[in-house]
């Protein structure tokens, strides 16, 4: 055989190890979902289902449709992963707050790898706190509410447990199609969910315009606004701001390299779909709790916090658009360190043209940041908010608006980039075991 032709099918080897290591993270990711989707189909023991279809035929566009759509439809069925992934983001939240204030938590960051499972272990411990109080709540509250057959001291032990226990599953289960899957397990979890709902939504509509409730040309121009958004979702999140680097002369070895030029690219929004999912998370713990003890005698007050926090009333606009606006500064304040950046840029000989090395880089690549937030802020919470105008003008389903629809798109197209990514670090890694057999013979 010619060097030629063991150099091919080197290569194919190569290809055909990544695609079969890449093949079985993609099965893995599958199994999860399919398990996941599978638990949101089993109920709590003891609920009466006449009951709970009653509720929520009488809360229609409310907060538990909202609740409904995050958890992929177990809250109507009120399954046993009812609670879902917010537990763990609300914790993910308060870590990282605790993460830019706390000396201790900004120690463990710094820490590398240990520091890191420092971290996720208390965010597990607090998890289970959140799912603890959460679960207990809405289980007194199903009692309350009649949806239990027998409401007694049984049913909220085992109501309780059943919950807690699905929310910790579901902390683990996105955690493992992490490590061995693709990346972004508890995004994934949540575009699963949000997408099984898509067909049941799309038929809605359209026998809504079967039967007359919904004009045509609505039916149409929603159709239209549905793709623009998409069509917009994806140039922005495809959309860089490409700052210019230079890289001096240096000389490596007896090797003299010669000045080079490259760029440094920003994406216009970094924080991507934390900031929308952070705050409809953030959003849904206050009205969650408040609608469900304001069923409660006495508890009127309550009942009126949960009703001014629902979608489509004013305050809960306000409040989601100042919470998309505050994570997204945020997120991007934790992900990327200016002051970091510019100092690898100066170890490695690096500077922006016309800018001095050190603390003017920072200052310039933090203005670039800043700009380039505001702008993506702006297009989040314009694209979030979407869902409300459409419940006004078109008279229809929450669970098609803007929110849904961005973290779709975005969770779609980064999952394309981690299989992407899988796909080239398997070609890299045989390339590099190659290059060292080769210069191995050479050197003997």
């Amino acid at each position: 055989m010619s060097r030629n032709q063991e150099d091919i099918a080197n290569q194919l080897a190569g290809n055909q190890a990544g695609v079969a290591e890449l093949r079985s993270r993609l099965l893995f990711v599958l199994f999860a979902l399919l398990v996941y989707r599978i638990g949101t189909h089993i109920p709590v023991p003891g609920i009466d289902p006449g009951q709970l279809q009653a509720l929520f035929n009488q809360n229609q566009g409310g907060i538990l449709e909202l609740f409904n759509m995050f958890s992929g439809g177990a809250w109507e069925r009120m399954s046993i992963l009812a609670l879902g992934v917010i537990p763990y983001i609300t914790a993910s939240i308060i870590m990282n707050l605790l993460t830019m204030m706390w000396p201790q938590f900004q120690q463990w960051r710094k820490e590398g790898e240990s520091g890191r499972r420092k971290i996720t272990k208390a965010t597990r411990y607090l998890t289970l706190g959140i799912a603890f109080i959460q679960g207990t709540s809405l289980a007194v509250t199903l009692g309350n509410q009649g949806l239990a057959f027998d409401p007694g001291p049984s049913f909220l032990f085992v109501a309780g447990l059943t919950l807690v226990t699905g929310s910790i599953f579901m902390m683990w289960l996105g955690e493992q199609i992490t490590e061995r899957g693709v990346g972004n397990g508890i995004s994934l979890l949540i575009f699963s969910g949000i997408v099984s709902g898509f067909p049941a939504a799309i038929g809605q509509m359209f026998e809504a315009a079967r039967l007359g409730n919904i004009n045509i040309i609505a039916l149409l121009a929603m159709a239209a606004l549905a793709v623009g958004v998409v069509w917009f979702v994806v140039r922005v999140e495809r959309g860089q701001r490409r700052i210019t680097v230079n890289y001096a002369k240096r000389q490596q070895g007896r090797r003299m390299v010669q000045a080079q030029s490259s760029h440094l690219p920003l994406k216009i929004n970094m924080a991507g779909v934390i900031p929308a999912i952070f705050a409809s998370s953030l959003l849904l713990a206050p009205a969650s709790m408040a609608s469900w003890f304001g069923s409660n005698p006495g508890m009127g007050v309550l009942q009126q916090v949960a009703l001014v926090l629902s979608p489509g009333q004013p305050l809960y606009i306000m409040m989601f658009a100042a919470g998309i606006i505050f994570f997204s500064f945020f997120y991007t304040a934790i992900m990327f360190d200016p002051k970091d950046v510019a100092d690898n840029l100066k170890r490695q000989g690096a500077y922006v043209p016309g800018i001095r090395p050190g603390a003017q880089t920072s200052k310039y690549i933090d203005d670039v940041i800043t700009r380039l937030t505001v702008f993506g802020a702006a297009y989040v919470t314009l694209v979030c908010l979407l869902p409300e105008f459409m419940v006004v003008f078109f008279d229809t389903s929450f669970q098609l608006g803007g929110t849904a629809v961005l973290i779709v798109v975005v969770v779609a197209m980064d999952f394309m980039a981690q299989v992407q990514s899988h796909l080239m670090s398997s070609q890299y890694a045989k390339l590099m075991e190659k290059s060292k057999l080769q210069n191995y013979g050479k050197r003997r």
